[in-house]
C-alpha cells in the first residue's frame, strides 16, 4: 500500500468523524478491525490491502489528530473559504481539506505540497470540477497565509 492509499483511508475516517457523533477512536478501531476491513475490501478496491504497521501509525494519527483537530481545522477552512458556510461545504471537501491542513501543521515529516497535492488529487476522484477547484483555493490560500515556508519546506 503507499503513502497516498494510506491517506485515502484516513480520509475515509475523518468523513466519518464528520458525520457520526461516536468517538474517533471507537470508528479508527472498527474500520481497521481486519475482520471489518476484509469486509469492505469486495465493495472498494482500495481496501484490497490491509496496512502493514507503519500504514497503520500513519492512518491512526491522521484520523484521530483530525478528530481531536477538528474545530481548528474548521476555523482555517471558514477563514479561507471566503464566502462559504461550513454547512454549505460537502462533507467529503470538509474531510479531504482536514486532512491536508492536519498533515501541513501538524505532520513536519510530510512535505506540505506533497499533502496538499494528494489532497487536490482525493478531491478529483471524490468531487466535480467546481469542488476541485474550491479545495485548491482554499488549501493553497491557507498554505500562502498560515505558512511562513509555504508549500516549499517539508
Amino acid at each position: 500500500m503507499i503513502r497516498s492509499n494510506a491517506r485515502e483511508i484516513a480520509m475515509h475516517l475523518s468523513f466519518a468523524l464528520g458525520a457520526n457523533p461516536a468517538p474517533a477512536e471507537e470508528q479508527i478501531r472498527l474500520l481497521l478491525d481486519k475482520e471489518h476491513y476484509g469486509s469492505i475490501a469486495g465493495e472498494y478496491e482500495l481496501y484490497g490491502e490491509y496496512p502493514n504497521q507503519k500504514q497503520l501509525d500513519y492512518i491512526v494519527r491522521l484520523a484521530s489528530g483530525i478528530g481531536e483537530h477538528a474545530a481548528e481545522l474548521d476555523h482555517y477552512i471558514e477563514k479561507y473559504a471566503h464566502g462559504w458556510k461550513l454547512s454549505r461545504i460537502s462533507r467529503t471537501a470538509m474531510a479531504i481539506m482536514r486532512l491536508a491542513m492536519f498533515e501541513v501543521l501538524y505532520m513536519p515529516d510530510v512535505p506540505n505540497a506533497a499533502a496538499i497535492n494528494d489532497a487536490v488529487e482525493l478531491a478529483k476522484k471524490y468531487e466535480e470540477a467546481e469542488t476541485v477547484s474550491f479545495v485548491n483555493g482554499v488549501l493553497g490560500s491557507f498554505a500562502r497565509n498560515e505558512l511562513p515556508e509555504g508549500l516549499d519546506e517539508a
